[in-house]
């Protein structure tokens, strides 16, 4: 959305002492954060190949690296793994790099997740040494570590028989924590043809459990494959091929209120996010982007390209067009509850309850002029 940013001024300070004395009565019937038009992340980093098309991306926490797999010239076999980075996060991203042959192999390399520390890469391949059969149903997942973000990749570990199935296995994310790690497989006792699962540990230096299946709530008989958690275990994102979809596959989203709760029932991302097939989605530390990979999208450079996406969060509560004392008063009016017109904070899906981290978003945005909807 466009924006024009008023300076602050004294009017911010009298705004916050208006929200001690005045309480209105409001009808509430909005979203609390929306997605924003996609942007493709350039010729820079996307090619005429694929980007992201073998089912993956990842970003650092700093914002500054993100993996991703490419088909592209100059790897070591049908798809590697690759890293872009930045100074800043005000930068652009700088020319892809590919992850060698240390970490690449002359089979299929693809869909990573880096963890949070940075020093542990995972990934799925089909290369020798898998747990798997042949051809595809050998993917399985892979980790690869390095003392620090200054050494170079050590060879890739397979995470074993505990983990990985006679079945394929693949698109994995690591949480925040590095404690649990989602995956896709083919398995049997799944509930349908592919199913989102998950290992968990006690600690880093422990063994991963038996998978479990995440359950019906979000896997379907169809296709359920590369997810994303929030690090505060409040929202969830994952592609699909189930019903009602537009294409190949779309992402779809899932929240809840706290990490106790169930999951809600999964809904799709609307337009401008799923114009075409959107895969691969995952947020940046922040909350504040989305990125994915999207297969034919206007104003891309391949077949698949890396696209990112603004996630903003709604701060004209009262949708008159500028964030000011109204829309404070809506908040305190709500103050202590859930309710997700004015939980905004500390990410825009917040985190089940309207407090001080909702009111600090609020007030950065104060004075801000916003075309109503």
């Amino acid at each position: 959305m466009m924006k024009k940013t008023v300076p602050l001024d004294s009017r911010k300070a009298g705004a916050l002492v208006l929200i001690l004395t005045l309480i209105p009565v409001v009808e509430v019937a909005r979203a609390d954060y929306i997605f924003g038009e996609p942007t493709n992340l350039g010729p820079t980093v996307n090619t005429s190949s694929g980007e992201g098309g073998g089912g993956g991306l990842s970003i650092s926490a700093d914002g500054l690296s993100l993996y991703f797999d490419s088909n592209r010239s100059g790897g070591h076999g049908g798809a590697d793994l690759w890293v872009t980075t930045r100074a800043t996060t005000n930068d652009d991203w700088i020319a892809p790099v590919n992850l060698d042959s240390v970490v690449n192999s002359s089979s299929q390399d693809n869909s990573p997740s880096i963890s949070a520390d940075g020093l542990s890469l995972y990934f799925s391949s089909n290369r020798s040494g898998a747990v798997g059969g042949s051809g595809w149903s050998a993917m399985d997942l892979w980790v690869a570590t390095r003392e620090t973000i200054a050494h170079d990749w050590e060879t890739p570990s397979n995470l074993g028989p505990v983990v990985n199935s006679s079945d394929a296995d693949y698109m994995s994310y690591i949480s925040v924590d590095g404690l649990s790690l989602y995956f896709s497989s083919a398995r049997p006792d799944g509930l349908g043809k592919r199913d989102l699962w998950m290992t968990t540990r006690a600690t880093t230096n422990d063994d991963w459990s038996e998978p479990v299946n995440l359950g019906p709530t979000i896997n379907t008989p169809y296709n359920e494959r590369r997810m994303w958690i929030s690090s505060d275990g409040l929202m969830l994102l994952f592609q699909s091929d189930r019903p009602r979809g537009t294409g190949y596959a779309e992402i779809y989203m899932t929240t809840r209120a706290t990490t106790n709760d169930d999951w809600t029932e999964p809904v799709k991302l609307g337009p401008p996010v799923n114009k075409t097939s959107d895969i691969s989605p995952i947020v940046s530390t922040n909350g504040c982007t989305l990125y994915f990979s999207s297969y034919n999208r206007d104003g891309g450079y391949g077949v698949w390209d890396l696209w990112q996406a603004p996630i903003t969060p709604i701060v004209d509560l009262n949708n008159d067009g500028i964030v000011d004392a109204a829309d404070m008063c809506i908040m305190i009016d709500h103050w202590g509850t859930d309710q997700p017109l004015c939980d905004i904070g500390p990410m825009p899906w917040g985190d089940g309850i309207v407090d001080v981290q909702d009111l600090i978003v609020l007030a950065e945005h104060l004075f801000e002029e916003i075309p109503t909807h």
